[in-house]
Order: C-alpha cells, then structure tokens, then sequence
C-alpha cells in the first residue's frame, strides 16, 4: 500500500519498515557497523559507508519522510544538526526571516556560528504578516518559522507564510517539532522543508537526541544529502533503532498529551496565583483560529506566569513539584517543568527576551501522559 492513501496510526508503524531479508525480524536490525563489503569495485548492495547511508538510519528516514507526507528525509547528529544543514544551503549575503519568539540554541545557531559568515537574521513577531513582509527584500533566501513557538506558543499561519515565501523566491522552513507530524502538515501547507528536533515527541521517551529534515523538492533533497555526507553530523544506528521504536506509538502518545494538555491548561486558568496561561487551545488565544485551521490538536505544550512576576516564585513552584521533572527538553513520555529565562532561553539577551514575553516568572510545561488528576495534583501543591 502506498505511504500516500495510509492513515497516519499505519504509517507511523509500518512505513519505511520491512521485515530484515535475512531472517524475516519484523524490527529492523540495528546495522551496526561503518562499512560494508563490496563484491568488487563499485559492485555493492546500496551501501558503502555508514556516514554516507546506513540501513536502519535509511529506514526511519522513509518513516520520517511519510508521516511528514514528504518525499525525501535526513537524520542528523541532533535538532541543531539538522538547522545547521539549512542554513549551509545559503551563500554569504543571503537573508533570513526568522520569528522573534525562538528557541534559543536557534537563535544561537543564527547569530553566533552563521551571522559571521555574512548571512543576515531578522527577527520578528511572525504573528503579524506584515512585519515579515516589511523585511523581505532581493537577497532573502529562507523564511524560518517555529509554530507553536517556543516558549511563548505563539502560533503562525504556515500557508501564508507560504504565500510571503514563493513571493519573495524564498524556502519556507517550518520548525514543526511542537506540534509534531500528527498535529500539523507544513508540506501540505505550502512549506518546503520541515525540521524537527527528533529528541522531542518523535523519539518520545528522553533516550535519544536526534534531528530530522523532510522535503519534497529534488533540488532541496540534494542539497540535504550532499551536506549531510560531507559535514558528517549523521546519527547512529542505535538512536535509529529507537526512534523507529518511537514513532510506532507517536499518534497514541500525542492523543494523550493533548488531551492532558488541555485538563493541565484549564486548572491553570482558573488558579488564583497564575497570571496568564499560554495556550494555543483557548479560544482567547490570539491565532486561536489559525491553531484550529492548520492543526489537529492543541499538543501538550503550555507556558504560564505568575502574578507578581517574581523570578523566586517561579524557582519555588519549579523546585517542589513532586511529578513534574526540573529538566531541559520536551515531548517524553513523563511531563517535565522549565524556566525558559535561566534553561532553554538563557542565550537570549534579557532585553529581547522580555519584548517576546520570556518574563522573569515564565514557567514552561511538557505535559506527559501519565494521569491528568495526579498532574493537576502536583501543580497544586506545588502553587501553593
């Protein structure tokens, strides 16, 4: 059956995967090696070297690319990896249009690795399709959205975005790491390359870290390829493994973590000490009707602050929640806490980070998929 007419839940479990021809093992081996034997020069079976194509990597690859409707897919070292891989398809003098709500080892990517070599960032509020059409200009060469973004869940409009990209003869590159491939579609929208931070919801269970690129353009899919064997920031068979492990449970996990998500976003609403609660489910939510048109889901992701804004607070309730686990990351199986401004925004400067809303109580939830009610419980004790 072709990858095109499976529903996503088939998909996620059986594309890209065939049972091992050598034994018939319905989980694909772990190729562990770094070259393979040839018969004689250049008479091979597919594979040379295990930077340049392994088995168990190529097949999570195809896994990747079909639940993505993509046709071409690329695992890397890491999230950053795989951006790093984009951006090396730019030339010095090119321009990026990134949102100003970002996740801050991007935002360190953007600025200190690649502005040196003369590509030029901009950052604006995405929401507002004006501000990026303001800064479009002849030498802009990559739209580079996250939505939701990261930690403010700020949601953009991938199909007019899209429309901003073909306009300006850009690629549109959508972050797609929150919302996930159950959730949300970039390539049916409009976008021409899609990255994920694999570490996240695709592995699933906080063992692997792992990034991944899906296009369907040749042109971009060479590109990807020719980089990825020449700067060599490939992952491993084993992640490979585990991934492929991951992603055949990806539509029951993401079921629940919306699911609790919502329940964990409602309590939050309605606590006396929570100030906002940023969720892209409520209907308050300012790109409420963009989320449910390109979306659908609302994911497990939810930020929210504290009234009196005070950062010792924040570091309170972070330091006495009992289920919730004071870690960096996000999308595993068990719901995690974060404090954007010292964790995973600590490389934005204050000033800019407070313009985006990365206030000093800012408190970020992953919510798992353990129990709602013991989630909400904890978030009790812990507020008060």
């Amino acid at each position: 059956m072709e990858n095109k007419k499976m529903r996503f839940g088939t998909k996620a479990i059986h594309a890209g995967v065939q049972p091992d021809p050598a034994t018939g093992a319905i989980m694909t081996p772990i190729y562990q090696t770094s070259t393979y034997v040839q018969e004689e020069v250049g008479v091979h079976k597919g594979f040379e070297y295990s930077r340049t194509g392994n088995p168990t990597r190529q097949a999570l690859e195809q896994n990747i690319a079909a639940i993505e409707n993509g046709k071409y897919g690329a695992c890397f070292g890491s999230g950053l990896a795989a951006i790093d891989c984009v951006i090396k398809m730019l030339n010095p003098g090119d321009e990026v249009i990134s949102t100003n709500d970002l996740y801050g080892g991007t935002y360190r990517i953007f600025n200190t690795i690649f502005a040196k070599y003369g590509i030029k960032f901009h950052f604006v509020g995405m929401e507002n399709i004006d501000e990026v059409k303001a800064k479009v200009n002849a030498n802009t060469k990559l739209i580079w959205v996250e939505t939701p973004t990261n930690p403010m869940m700020n949601i953009v409009d991938i199909e007019a975005m899209a429309q901003v990209a073909k306009g300006a003869n850009a690629w549109l590159a959508v972050d797609n790491t929150f919302a996930t491939p159950y959730l949300q579609s970039p390539l049916d929208l409009g976008a021409d390359i899609v990255m994920h931070s694999v570490t996240k919801y695709l592995g699933g269970h906080s063992d692997v870290v792992m990034g991944a690129l899906v296009t369907s353009s040749d042109e971009i899919a060479a590109e990807m390829y020719r980089i990825q064997n020449s700067s060599g920031a490939v992952t491993a068979p084993m992640d490979s493994f585990l991934v492929l492990r991951g992603i055949k449970t990806l539509h029951l996990r993401m079921q629940r973590h919306c699911e609790n998500g919502e329940k964990v976003a409602h309590f939050l609403k309605d606590h006396p000490k929570v100030d906002k609660v940023y969720w892209p489910g409520f209907t308050s939510h300012p790109n409420h009707e963009i989320a449910k048109k390109q979306m659908r889901g609302f994911g497990g992701m939810i930020s929210f602050t504290l009234k009196g804004n005070k950062m010792e607070d924040a570091h309170n309730i972070v330091k006495n929640v009992k289920i919730f686990c004071l870690a960096e990351s996000l999308g595993g199986v068990e719901s995690l806490i974060g404090h954007p401004a010292t964790m995973t925004h600590a490389s934005i400067p204050k000033e800019e980070r407070e313009k985006t809303g990365v206030v000093d109580s800012l408190i970020r939830l992953s919510v798992g998929v353990e129990d709602a009610e013991d989630l909400i419980d904890d978030l009790t004790q812990a507020l008060s």
